[in-house]
């Protein structure tokens, strides 16, 4: 990708024109969300400042965008409650899903800091928000019969297989004659 404007200056004084690089889609979902923090900040009642936002605040927040949700939640007495594929519709809500809420967090707890919040008060990052989204996975993955257990790591219990040692000649051959690197042997490169 070229940054360098190929129109021609017009006036000989002036420098060259830098365009903008593309931002990601991350960076540009960042943005989005934290223009809509900020908004939802000034829209408060009474209008807040991002220095007095807290946890409490950011759980808020969440709450409101559970409006615009789009994953059904069953509640406990629904007769669907823990199935994941239930076979008629039912009158439970719609819900943000925990993945986005946890994605959301992320990126605002990102761009709290590159809008010059300091870490050790991030509200983003606090407890009450950590405890929040554990509450919701554990909630969500119940109420659709799905289960969010860590998976653990297969470790790999082969033993290594080893050769028998190659006879004196053949370990005379497969080393490196003088001048030449070892990566050129595993490369098949000559030098």
């Amino acid at each position: 990708m070229d940054l360098i404007s190929h129109q021609p200056n017009k006036n000989p004084n002036s420098s060259t024109q830098l365009t903008p690089p593309s931002l990601s889609r991350y960076e540009n979902q960042k943005r989005r969300d934290w223009n809509t923090f900020c908004q939802y900040l000034r829209n408060h009642r009474p209008p807040l400042s991002l220095p007095s936002c807290s946890g409490a605040h950011v759980l808020e927040f969440l709450r409101y965008l559970d409006q615009f949700g789009k994953t059904k939640v069953h509640h406990q007495n629904c007769a669907f409650f823990g199935l994941p594929n239930p076979p008629a519709p039912c009158p439970c809500p719609l819900r943000q899903a925990w993945g986005s809420l946890d994605a959301l967090i992320g990126r605002l707890r990102a761009a709290y800091e590159e809008n010059g919040g300091p870490p050790e008060a991030n509200p983003f990052g606090s407890r009450a928000v950590r405890l929040f989204l554990r509450e919701v996975r554990d909630f969500q993955a119940k109420a659709r019969g799905v289960s969010y257990e860590k998976k653990r790591k297969r470790v790999n219990r082969q033993k290594p297989q080893t050769q028998p040692p190659l006879p004196l000649q053949q370990q005379q051959q497969q080393q490196p004659q003088q001048g030449q690197s070892l990566m050129a042997n595993y490369s098949g490169a000559t030098v």
